[in-house]
């Protein structure tokens, strides 16, 4: 009996020890980065490593300015049409004084193809810090939609000033400048539908948006329209207010900034929220005070301290109108002479233009590790290469004007006037377009000026029609609520005809179907951690893995487990 007992115990020992994984369900790569980047997966994918750090935390240091790790090309990575899945831990820093850059990307800018992990924090896409810590896995094979989409007019504006995702959903500040009108937010709301989240201030323009410190704020402007060829606005009422959204169409007064008329741009950085304010009613006129050359209007930038105080960050001698953080730094954009500034604290700044041919600078993007401004008035993009140092990125089309930009799956977009035409950088000087956006008749201007990722495309709004369209180059999806600071697991996975995304274990967003067969991934590149299209990572990094499947959710999850 004894004997019997100890077989049975022995049986059952057996059924509850795991079943060896096998080689092929195992990863194809494991990178651990607790102290080197060797792949441990045992399939010699060991990282050339460019400047990451291993300091003692068992994780790798990614500085977001230099620092990346290189996995060499190799067919076993070459991820063709069948499914596949990355699991990375990372960390991010609650304050940032930079973009937070990609996670990991195998990509080829000329064909279009690989895929991209990438964390989205866009400021200086024209008045807009249009996405704040979201997330966007993507896949591409030269794909792009034949057309834009429309998705309808926020209420009767003319004018989308700003773009911004905030909390799951895409938010858009307006200009309305009819007579007892004003401008509004609207929330959208799927296909061509708009909510409207109400009108805090009496002016015709709400222009500056950004998330800051988990809440969305706007600033109001006075804005004539005749900078674009319109009418002039009959309402004339002074915007220079931030306002909280606090839900529904509530909005709470955080102050008035000095006696500016204007909030052009709003940004974060290192913790603070900061606001541009020279775009319009720069100076006084003489029934105001003064005469343009001896008493200008306050035109440079500030600092909210809360409780409805603006602190002045000083002006560089011209305007400061939008607002770009990048690599440490917090840059001011001028609408005159080419101006182009770095604040240095305090009231100080430096000059880095005047950018090359240029009198207004509208907008700028981080792109392959670079910023790149767009201008006025030869319609051109240039590549900051250091102070009054300006490197031309081509002209787009026939165009005299750039304005809102963004980096969309692997690539660089950005929009025009006159004809709101949205451009994709392909490299060196050239530019391809993706379609008109506007085809209202009979004006002189036409803008294609806000943009955002959002629901895995790219979003954009244009004046004088008012309407927002988007586009959706390749499949992706996108994270649309910020990702909180610290440690977080992230999963990508290309899963049959589907793209997921998981962060910490849970579903965040999955992709609508598409045809496998039409997205070959292969590329001849290296395979990239910490650096991709958009920026070097900012952050650190552990336990990196690449599976040539799709893993459950449970796997996730054990994935997750084995190295918190």
């Amino acid at each position: 009996m004894a004997v019997f007992r100890s077989l049975i115990t022995v049986t059952i020992c057996l059924f509850l020890v795991p079943a060896p994984v096998p080689a092929a369900e195992g990863p194809a790569a494991h990178w651990k980065l607790a102290a080197d980047g060797r792949d441990s997966s045992g399939n010699g994918h060991h990282a050339v490593n460019h400047g990451v750090r291993f300091e003692g935390d068992r994780a790798a240091r990614f500085n977001g300015i230099d620092a990346w790790l290189e996995i060499p090309a190799a067919r076993s990575l070459r991820l063709g049409t069948g499914d596949f899945s990355v699991a990375a831990w990372i960390h991010t820093a609650e304050t940032l004084d930079d973009v937070l850059g990609d996670v990991m990307t195998c990509y080829d800018p000329a064909t279009r193809t690989g895929f991209t992990i990438s964390l989205m924090n866009y400021s200086g896409v024209t008045s807009a810090q249009s996405n704040w810590r979201n997330i966007l896995f993507g896949i591409d094979a030269g794909h792009v939609d034949p057309a834009w989409t429309d998705r309808g007019r926020p209420g009767n504006n003319q004018y989308v000033k700003s773009l911004v995702v905030f909390d799951g959903h895409l938010y858009a500040a307006t200009w309305e400048p009819a007579k007892g009108a004003a401008g509004h937010i609207y929330r959208y709301d799927g296909g061509t539908r708009w909510v409207d989240c109400g009108r805090p201030d009496a002016a015709n323009a709400i222009t500056g948006m950004a998330v800051y410190n988990g809440r969305l704020y706007v600033g109001s402007e006075t804005y004539s329209g005749g900078g674009s060829s319109l009418p002039l606005s009959l309402n004339q009422a002074h915007g220079g207010r931030v306002f909280r959204y606090e839900g529904g169409k509530r909005w709470a007064n955080c102050g008035r900034i000095a006696d500016v008329r204007s909030v052009s741009g709003l940004a974060v950085y290192k913790g603070k929220l900061y606001a541009g304010t020279g775009t319009v009613s720069a100076w006084r006129n003489k029934a105001n005070g003064g005469s343009y050359e001896e008493k200008p209007r306050t035109r440079g930038m500030y600092r909210y301290d809360g409780d409805g105080r603006w602190t002045s960050c000083g002006c560089p001698g011209l305007r400061v109108v939008h607002l770009c953080v990048h690599n440490g730094n917090l840059y001011g954009l001028s609408y005159d002479d080419g101006g182009f500034f770095r604040y240095e604290g305090g009231t100080k700044w430096t000059r880095l233009g005047p950018v090359t041919d240029t009198t207004q600078v509208y907008g700028t993007a981080i792109y392959e590790g670079g910023l790149y401004a767009g201008t006025w008035p030869t319609g051109s993009v240039f590549r900051y290469a250091g102070p009054q140092r300006w490197v031309h990125a081509g002209r787009l089309g026939m165009e005299k004007e750039v304005m809102g930009m963004a980096v969309y799956n692997g690539k660089l977009y950005a929009g025009t006037l006159p004809f709101a035409d949205v451009y994709r950088y392909d490299g060196g000087s050239k530019w391809t377009t993706t379609g008109r956006l506007d085809n209202t008749p009979d004006v002189r201007y036409r803008r294609a000026w806000s943009m955002a990722v959002f629901d895995g495309k790219l979003f954009c709004g244009v004046l004088p029609s008012g309407h927002v369209l988007s586009l959706e180059a390749g499949k992706s999806v996108t994270h649309d609520r910020a990702l909180p600071a610290g440690w977080r697991h992230l999963a990508a996975i290309k899963k049959d005809a589907r793209l997921q995304l998981y962060v910490d274990g849970k579903r965040v967003a999955q992709s609508g179907r598409f045809d496998p067969a039409a997205f070959n991934l292969s590329t001849k590149g290296p395979l990239k951690i910490g650096l991709g299209q958009h920026d070097f990572f900012n952050g650190r990094m552990k336990d990196v893995r690449i599976y040539r499947r799709a893993l459950s959710r449970a796997e996730i999850n054990e994935v997750r487990q084995a190295n918190r």
